[in-house]
């Protein structure tokens, strides 16, 4: 699944595939933005690195549909 995350005052934005499902993003991202004593969000991309971004600067969250497959060589 595909995420992307725009970053308040930022004409770039964080975007990766993740192989966790739709909702335990989504409930994450909720969480953290209910609670607010959270000062970050922790994602894990399909590759296994690690997205930390701070709940302040969270503008939008994107939550594609689960990524098919790719036209080319797989590496």
């Amino acid at each position: 699944m595909e995420v992307r995350i725009g970053i308040v005052q930022s004409p770039r934005e964080i975007s990766f595939e993740t192989d966790a499902a739709a909702e335990d993003v989504r409930a994450t991202v909720e969480s953290a933005l209910a609670e607010g004593k959270q000062p970050l969000v922790t994602f894990t991309d399909s590759k296994g690195k690690q997205y930390l971004v701070p709940t302040a600067a969270i503008a939008y969250v994107e939550l594609g549909g689960d990524a098919g497959r790719k036209v080319g060589f797989i590496s």
